[in-house]
């Protein structure tokens, strides 16, 4: 059974950690100070003060990962969550050292303490946890992936929960999950589902619970079954087992929910968006602000030159504005450069650009594969009607269509709209599958994390540039 083993684990992560922050502290010493590289003046201490520190430090950072659940299972935890965390606890450490030696600025001690000795520790560190922290990811998904270290589960209730559990656990083999059948009262013995039976009924678990060989108990009971519920969760509870419930609602909430404490009444959110925080919101919005400023400096001798060209090729405006809807179902103005002839709003409406469309310009042709004409949305942004980065905004016609015909198409306007996004780098842009689109864009909404705009934008410069299915 592994929860032994987990147990080992985790000693062993503690004991590696503290060796990590002892050797990452005693580098940066040795680099900063002992070394002679970096010396200076007021730093007169004795090597066995500045070493005699790690009694304090090394103790004080294990506290500060405990904390943010850096000793946690790896088998399902993300890498870039665990970075947030290291990052985390790392600021806290670096913020907490700084308060010491300023409060104590009058002992000799703190006065003479160097700084720089700190800040090199506070990257050392971060870049030697991460280090080590996906060194131990990578070893111990090698052998579960092998067969070892393997967590034992049980299910009770076969329903779609029950086969997208299954699904996953058996998509990712260093998970470390060993499904060692389902108890049922409506499946005959011996059914099964990619190779896990039914190894019984519900009235069994009292038998298999006192065999003593389960490490986990997952409750995946079809949503008619749900009667059942309060008996089998007190049955798993006495036997001292972890038990976790995985709802059956993929049917008719296909999404990522999260619970919220209504003064101790738990209450499911159907969908999560990171972005309904306003601190989240106000993150965004001001990197969108000084994002585009930095993007229309960077671009303005690329648009000085597109306006002289289309001024010079096609009579008719420079600014091309097409209404699109927007945060909140809202109706905005979105620019671009103009790629067509000048045409009436009825010749354009409801109609999409085909392959050799004779309303093109030649120089139209060149900045819609480029995506230069794209470029005026940066003065959207400025305003607020549009973000950097977000699902693309699209003409009122066609979304009256859409919400028809894409179940959970509107979901998309619940954030603003982008110049870029997740589905226009994964290669879901112009004429290709909206429901893959609307898939991409809210994977994205739900997310969202200011590591993950990044990645986009950075992306965006080797893939989402040049679009093929432009005409």
């Amino acid at each position: 059974m592994i929860k032994d083993n987990q147990k080992r684990l985790n000693r062993l992560h503690v004991l590696i950690d503290g060796a990590v922050v002892a050797l990452a502290y005693i580098l940066s010493w040795y680099v900063t100070i002992r070394s002679g590289w970096f010396s200076a003046a007021n730093e007169v201490l004795r090597p066995e003060v500045y070493l005699g520190a790690l009694v304090i430090i090394v103790p004080v950072y294990l506290l500060l990962y405990t904390v943010f659940h850096l000793f946690a299972p790896k088998r399902v935890q993300g890498r870039r969550q665990e970075l947030a965390n290291i990052l985390k606890a790392n600021i806290i450490g670096l913020l907490l050292f700084g308060m010491v030696l300023y409060l104590g600025r009058k002992n000799p001690y703190a006065y003479h303490f160097s700084i720089r000795l700190v800040i090199f520790f506070f990257v050392t560190n971060i870049i030697a946890e991460t280090l080590e922290r996906n060194l131990i990811r990578t070893v111990l998904r090698f052998f579960r992936s092998k067969g070892y270290n393997q967590k034992h589960v049980l299910l009770i209730g076969y329903s779609k929960a029950a086969e997208s559990y299954i699904d996953r656990v058996r998509a990712n083999p260093e998970w470390g999950y060993q499904i060692r059948g389902i108890l049922d009262d409506h499946k005959s013995w011996g059914d099964e589902y990619r190779g896990v039976r039914v190894i019984g009924a519900t009235e069994n678990l009292k038998t298999i619970l006192d065999m003593n060989l389960l490490d986990e108990i997952a409750i995946t009971l079809s949503i008619k079954d749900y009667g059942g519920l309060e008996k089998m969760v007190a049955e798993c509870e006495k036997s001292g087992v972890h038990t976790k419930f995985i709802p059956d609602y993929n049917r008719f909430i296909p999404t990522r929910p999260y619970t919220e404490d209504l003064q101790g009444l738990p209450v499911i959110n159907i969908r999560h968006v990171p972005l309904n925080d306003l601190l989240n919101a106000t993150i965004k919005r001001v990197m969108d602000f000084f994002g585009a400023i930095a993007a229309l400096i960077l671009f303005s001798p690329v648009m000085a030159v597109t306006v002289l060209l289309i001024k010079l090729t096609s009579p008719g405006p420079v600014i091309y504005s097409q209404e699109r809807v927007g945060l909140h179902n809202r109706p905005f103005k979105m620019y671009k450069f103009r790629s067509m002839e000048v045409q009436s709003p009825n010749q354009e409406r409801g109609k999409w650009t085909t392959p050799n469309d004779p309303r093109v310009t030649p120089v139209g042709k060149f900045i819609r594969k480029t995506s230069i004409d794209e470029l005026p949305q940066l003065f959207n942004v400025l305003v607020g009607s549009m973000s950097l980065v977000g699902p693309r905004p699209e003409r009122p016609f066609f979304v009256e269509r859409f919400k028809e015909e894409i179940p959970r198409y509107m979901i998309k306007h619940q954030v603003r709209p982008g110049m870029t996004g997740w589905a226009q780098i994964n290669g879901y842009r112009g004429d290709t599958s909206i429901e893959k689109r609307i898939e991409h864009d809210l994977y994205y909404i739900e997310n969202w994390t200011l590591g993950l705009d990044f990645k986009i934008l950075f992306l965006t410069v080797f893939k989402g540039f040049i679009n093929k299915n432009a005409y």
